[in-house]
């Protein structure tokens, strides 16, 4: 778990050309009103999330659609903020959509998360961590903040009378009970959840999505990086060993790494042998989108290997 101290509070990360520079003899501007404490950031956007930073501590998720670790984390932390009213903005980063922001958080691999005081970046996590840590890690982000004079509220919502946001309609019966079962650590029950909104419905595209990532955390949960690549370092014909990098680096981010790594597995494999590795690429590539041009690359390279 992070330990934030006053130390953090440094610029390890260059923000600069997201910056929008205000006048430092301006007075403070009163808090402004938000429509949410939970909001997508951009690369053209940023600048306003800096500015913020200026009233309270700005939690930065860094996520994306294809990484399962972030699907279990993100919803957490939007609990935590929520719970917090107006004390904390959460903005979520979407890093293959925002690559400038990938880039100027350093996000070597996700779900990371970082906050801002007053346009300073303080380290937060890295990976999906327990709702305990995540809460102590904000306790700890907020007497941060306090030290350093960021402590504001924003006030959400519109400033006039409006009528109730509709509610989201809720989800079906067996894809709420998989994401229960997601959010205690019970994978397998999460899976068997999953399985049976497919059989009910083979055409559920948000089942199938769920289920691909429920495997994806299942798989890697327990494993270790480093003995991991050591067995695959030791082996490059055992098939279990590159798909345990293969899952950790595609969980951490590098979908190109997982991608390559299993394309030359499946290269080197005699034709007999190959099946498994072509259904894990499959299901990888599922993972992360047809439409995603790693996707595509890795899919044109395993057509070309297969005629």
């Amino acid at each position: 778990m992070t330990d934030i101290s006053p130390a953090a509070l440094r610029g390890a990360v260059d923000l600069s050309s997201l910056r929008n520079r205000p006048d430092p003899s301006a007075p403070a501007a009163p808090a402004p009103r938000v429509a949410d404490v939970v909001v997508d950031a951009t690369d053209e956007s940023f600048g306003q999330i800096l500015e913020l930073s200026r009233t309270v501590p700005v939690v930065i998720d860094l996520w994306a659609e294809w990484c399962g670790p972030c699907k279990q984390l993100s919803p957490i932390i939007e609990r935590v903020t929520r719970e917090l009213g107006g004390r904390v903005l959460l903005a979520k980063v979407d890093v293959d959509a925002n690559p400038q922001l990938a880039q100027s958080f350093r996000a070597q691999s996700i779900p990371m998360v970082v906050a801002l005081i007053a346009g300073q970046p303080v380290p937060m996590f890295t990976g999906a961590v327990p709702e305990d840590q995540v809460r102590e890690v904000f306790a700890q982000l907020l007497q941060l903040a306090a030290q350093n004079g960021v402590t504001g509220v924003l006030p959400v919502g519109d400033s006039g009378e409006t009528d109730a946001a509709p509610e989201e309609p809720p989800l079906p019966p067996l894809h709420a009970e998989a994401f229960a079962a997601i959010e205690i650590g019970d994978y397998a029950a999460a899976i068997t959840a999953y399985e049976k909104a497919l059989a009910e419905n083979p055409r559920d595209a948000d089942a199938l999505a769920g289920l691909g990532q429920v495997r994806l955390l299942a798989r890697t949960q327990g494993l270790d990086l480093q003995t991991a690549r050591a067995a695959a370092a030791a082996d490059a014909l055992d098939v279990q060993a590159q798909f345990d990098v293969a899952d950790l680096d595609l969980a951490g981010g590098h979908v190109e790494d997982a991608f390559g790594r299993l394309l030359d597995l499946f290269e080197k494999l005699p034709a007999d042998q190959r099946t498994p590795v072509r259904e894990r690429l499959v299901e990888l590539f599922g993972l992360i989108g047809a439409s995603d041009p790693r996707v595509l690359a890795a899919r044109n390279r395993l057509t070309s290997l297969l005629f």
